[in-house]
C-alpha cells in the first residue's frame, strides 16, 4: 500500500524549527526560517510539516461532528466524559479539550503555512526543478484554505493570519468576519486547483490535487450558501450553488476516479487511496515515533476488544450510536452491517448497545492504540455526486431525475436496496448522506449547510434523550466557543461566540 512521506518528514521538521503549538505562542525566527530554507528538499519537508498537521483531523470529525449530531446518542450516568458535554449542548465548554485542539491544531497548521509560502517568496529560487516551487505553493496554500475551512466551521469568526507573526502581533490580530476568511479560503483554494497536478505517482500518492482543491473550493460555496440562523457561523445565505456545481461537475468527469462498487473496498486496508478517494488524510503504521492513525478505535469501546480477546484499547466507555439512525436503515441495506456493531458478549453479559465499526478490520489490530494503519478519507467521490444532487435541488443547473434520483438510486444499489426512489427532496436526500457518510465527520456540516439543524435536532432530542441529559438545543450551538485559554491571553482581544 503507497503511503506519502509527509508525516515522517514532520517529525525531522520539528526537530529544525520551533512549531507554534497555539496562535499566541511565539513563531520561528527568521534567521531560523533562513537557515532551514536553504535546499530543494527544505521546502519539500516544509510542505510534509504542513500536512503533518492533519494528523489529528480524524479524531476531530469524529469528536466534533459526529459526537454533535444525531448519530449519537453520547450520554451516561456513570461520570461525565469530554463527549458530553458536546453531545449534550452545555453551555460550559469553552475549557473542552476537543474544542481546545481544533483551534490549536488548525492555527499551527496555518502559522507552518504561512511560514512556508513566506520562505517560498523570500528563498524559493533555490527549488529544482522551477516548476516544484509554484506546485508546493500550491499545497501550502490549499492546506491554509483547509485548516481555515475547519476553523470556520467550528467557532465561525476567527483570527485572519496570512503571513508569519510574532508573538507580540498575534496579541492585537481579533477575529475576522467570516466572510474575509472565506476570500482568503477561495483564493488559496483557486490557486490551487490552477497549479495543483491531476494525480501524482510512487510516494506522492495522496498529495493534494487539482481535483481535491476543486472539491474543496465547491463545498466553500455550498457552505457559504447555507442559511446564517442569525449566528456569525459558517453560513452566509449566498445561494451560490451555481459556482459549486461546475467545480463539482470537473471532479466527476475526471478520470483519475470513479464509483467503486462494493462499499466495503472504499474503506479497505488493503485498498487505500482507490478511485473513490479525492483526498484523504495519509497514515503509516509501525513507525517510531508512532505515525498511524487512533480513529478507527475512537468510537470502539475496549471491552469490545477485550471480548476478541485483544489487548489494544478502545474508547473507555461506550458511545452508542443513535437508534433514530438505526432506525433509519432499511432492512437489507449492508452499510449498516459493515459500519455497525449491533451488540457483544463480555464476559458472558450481552452488551445490546450499538457503535461505529466502520473502520475496524479485527485482523489488523495494531500493538499501539494509536498505531492503526489505515487513512482517513475527507473528500470522495459519492461526496461530490450527492453533492451535485443538492446543488440541483438548490435550484443549480440540471436534472431532477438523472442527476439526484439515478445518482441517489445508484449509491442505494450499492447499499443492497433494489427499491428505487422517485422525486428526493432535500431531506430525503441527507436521510440518505446519513446512512452513506455515517461516522466519516460530515453529518453535523451536512445539517448545518442544508438549513436542517434545527428541525432535526430537536426532533431528535425529543425522540432519544431517554436520560433526559441533553440540553434544549439553540442555534447558537451551531458553533463552538471560542477555548477559554485564547480568552485569556488577553482580556478583551476576543469576544465569547453567543451562547457560552
Amino acid at each position: 500500500m503507497k503511503k506519502t512521506t509527509y508525516i515522517l518528514a514532520v517529525i525531522s521538521i520539528c526537530l529544525c524549527i520551533s512549531c507554534a503549538k497555539e496562535l499566541d505562542q511565539k513563531p520561528i525566527s527568521s534567521a531560523t526560517s533562513l537557515t532551514f530554507y536553504a535546499t530543494t528538499n527544505d521546502f519539500i519537508q516544509g510542505v510534509n510539516a504542513v500536512y503533518g498537521n492533519l494528523k489529528s483531523y480524524s479524531d476531530r470529525q469524529l469528536n466534533l461532528s459526529e459526537t454533535r449530531s444525531d448519530n449519537l446518542y453520547a450520554v451516561s450516568v456513570g461520570g461525565v466524559r469530554d463527549w458530553e458535554g458536546i453531545n449534550s449542548f452545555h453551555k460550559t465548554i469553552s475549557s473542552n479539550p476537543y474544542i481546545n485542539e481544533a483551534w490549536s491544531a488548525n492555527f499551527n497548521g496555518i502559522y507552518q503555512a504561512n511560514v512556508l509560502l513566506d520562505q517560498l517568496d523570500q528563498n524559493g529560487g533555490v527549488i529544482n526543478p522551477s516548476t516544484l516551487r509554484t506546485r508546493l505553493q500550491a499545497e501550502a496554500r490549499f492546506l491554509r484554505a483547509f485548516y481555515y475551512l475547519d476553523m470556520v466551521r467550528w467557532f465561525g469568526k476567527v483570527p485572519l493570519v496570512d503571513r508569519p507573526i510574532t508573538a507580540e502581533e498575534a496579541l492585537s490580530i481579533p477575529r475576522s468576519p467570516v466572510a474575509d476568511v472565506y476570500d482568503l479560503i477561495i483564493a488559496d483554494l483557486k490557486f490551487a486547483g490552477d497549479n495543483l497536478p491531476e494525480k501524482y505517482t510512487g510516494a506522492d500518492i495522496g498529495r493534494a490535487t487539482k481535483f481535491a482543491a476543486k472539491g474543496m473550493l465547491a463545498l466553500v460555496y455550498m457552505t457559504r450558501s447555507g442559511p446564517t440562523y442569525s449566528i456569525e457561523g459558517p453560513g452566509l445565505g449566498l445561494n451560490e450553488w451555481n459556482l459549486a456545481l461546475p467545480l463539482l461537475n470537473e471532479v466527476i468527469a475526471s478520470p483519475n476516479y470513479a464509483f467503486v462498487n462494493t462499499y466495503a473496498d472504499i474503506f479497505s486496508y488493503i485498498n487505500e487511496n482507490n478511485p473513490e478517494v479525492i483526498f484523504s488524510v495519509q497514515y503509516m503504521s509501525g513507525s517510531n515515533p508512532v505515525l498511524g492513525s487512533t480513529f478507527p478505535a475512537l468510537l470502539v469501546p475496549n471491552s469490545y476488544f477485550q471480548s476478541l480477546g485483544q489487548v489494544v484499547a478502545g474508547s473507555s466507555n461506550l458511545r452508542p450510536v443513535a437508534n433514530d439512525l438505526l432506525n433509519l436503515y432499511e432492512s437489507g441495506d449492508t452499510r449498516k452491517t459493515f459500519s455497525i456493531q449491533t451488540g457483544y458478549i463480555f464476559n458472558g453479559e450481552p452488551e445490546n448497545r450499538s457503535f461505529f465499526k466502520k473502520y475496524l478490520d479485527i485482523t489488523r489490530i495494531p500493538a499501539n492504540f494509536s498505531d492503526w494503519p489505515v487513512n482517513f478519507i475527507v473528500l470522495r467521490y459519492t461526496d461530490m455526486l450527492l453533492l451535485k444532487a443538492e446543488c440541483v435541488l438548490h435550484g443549480a443547473a440540471g436534472s431532477q431525475t438523472a442527476d439526484v434520483d439515478n445518482v441517489v438510486n445508484r449509491v442505494r444499489a450499492r447499499g443492497g436496496l433494489v427499491t428505487p426512489k422517485a422525486n428526493i427532496t432535500l431531506t430525503q436526500l441527507m436521510d440518505e448522506r446519513r446512512k452513506e457518510f455515517a461516522a466519516e465527520g460530515t453529518r453535523w456540516h451536512d445539517l448545518v449547510r442544508s438549513g436542517l439543524v434545527e428541525s432535526t435536532i430537536t426532533s431528535w432530542i425529543a425522540k432519544e434523550d431517554i436520560l433526559k441529559q441533553i440540553q434544549p438545543f439553540q442555534t447558537n450551538y451551531i458553533i463552538y466557543p471560542i477555548p477559554q485559554a485564547q480568552l485569556d491571553i488577553k482580556p478583551g482581544l476576543y469576544t465569547q461566540n453567543s451562547g457560552y
